[in-house]
This record gives C-alpha cells, sequence and structure tokens, in this order.
C-alpha cells in the first residue's frame, strides 16, 4: 500500500522487450537502498524490484499493466515517480493508494496561477462514479485534492513543492498520466450494486 507521497523522482536509463514483458532500468535517488522483490510506485503503477545497481534498479511490466497504463509509452530519459511501500509505523499524509492503476487519463489544460499550477484532466465516463468534488484522486502516483469534477474532466491546483519535486512540471496538454480513483469509492460502489442499490 502507498499514500501518494512521492518520495523521489528517477530516469529511465534503458528499456528492454521481452516477449510481451517490457523491463525498465531506472536510475534513481533511492535505487540503492531498494531490495530484489521489494514493491515500489513507478508513476502510480507498483511494479517489483527485480535487480539492483549502485544507483539505479529495474522492473517489469506485464502486457496488462502495459495495457491499462500509459508505461508503454515512456521513452529513455522520461522522468518516473517513485514511491516505496508504506511502514506500518508512518504517518499517512496521502490516501490509501494501492498502486493499480485503473485508467489512463488525457492533460487538457495547464494554466499557472501567480505561485501555483492548475492542471485539467480528462478521463473516461465509466469512471466517473468514483469521482467526488474534493476527494482524492492519484495522478502519477501522486495524492491529489480534485475538484470542477464533472462527467469526464476535473482539475486540481499544485503547490510550488509539489511541482518542483515530482513529474507534473513535466505535463503539458496532450500528455497522458496513469490515474487510480479512490479505492473506498470503489468498495461502496462495489457493494451497493451487489446489494441492488445502485
Amino acid at each position: 500500500m502507498f499514500t501518494g507521497i512521492i518520495e523521489a523522482t528517477g530516469t529511465v536509463k534503458a528499456i528492454e522487450t521481452s516477449g510481451s514483458n517490457r523491463h525498465f532500468d531506472i536510475e534513481s535517488p533511492i535505487s540503492s537502498e531498494l531490495k530484489v522483490d521489494q514493491s515500489v510506485s513507478h508513476n502510480g503503477v507498483c511494479l517489483t524490484v527485480t535487480a539492483v545497481g549502485e544507483n539505479n534498479h529495474r522492473v517489469t511490466a506485464v502486457e496488462e499493466t502495459l495495457r491499462k497504463s500509459s508505461l508503454g509509452h515512456l521513452k529513455p530519459g522520461a522522468a518516473v515517480n517513485l514511491e516505496r511501500c508504506m511502514k506500518s509505523d508512518g504517518r499517512f499524509d496521502g490516501h490509501i493508494v494501492q498502486g493499480h492503476v485503473d485508467s489512463v487519463g488525457e492533460v487538457t489544460r495547464r494554466e499557472e496561477r501567480d505561485g501555483s499550477w492548475l492542471f485539467t484532466f480528462r478521463f473516461p465516463a465509466e469512471f466517473s462514479k468514483f469521482m467526488v468534488e474534493k476527494g482524492s484522486v492519484t495522478i502519477n502516483g501522486i495524492s491529489l485534492t480534485c475538484f470542477n469534477v464533472g462527467r469526464t474532466e476535473f482539475t486540481v491546483t499544485i503547490i510550488p513543492y509539489t511541482y518542483e519535486h515530482t513529474t507534473m512540471k513535466n505535463l503539458n496538454p496532450g500528455d497522458l498520466v496513469n490515474l487510480e480513483f479512490d479505492v473506498v469509492g470503489k468498495y461502496v460502489q462495489r457493494i451497493l450494486t451487489l446489494s441492488g442499490r445502485l
């Protein structure tokens, strides 16, 4: 489980395709602290570390992950947000994040607002039932609060710290992002559906 509070950003150094899988070699400040078989969020996708070097590590994405996330669009040199799983004795600073991407979204607008930034994202209408005004959403692994929630779009505000310490500064209209919707909302939706109340 993750919290959506990014620890560091890494850089994709190399990508290798093996059958339907894709291996990513990532260079980052936390790579040397990782261990093989550890779960780490990469742009919001929970991936297992398969190898660790001095300043780099390797993870593998299977076909299903590549199909449901934006990882398949990464190229060498791309930056990725990284977060290790939450410690049981740590503070819960974000919200419950599983690292299971629900959908790919698209940046439709970016606007600077005198020290902060507004980003608007388009997402598939089928997921609108999980979005609520001032609710939580995970964008490329970052826990954020959404507003101006519509059937296919929502907006978030990015403060300077988040802008400088994550990949948000690299996003422009047309770019794709990984979206994970609030797991609590998904469970409520499932319970109500099974009980016949929806």
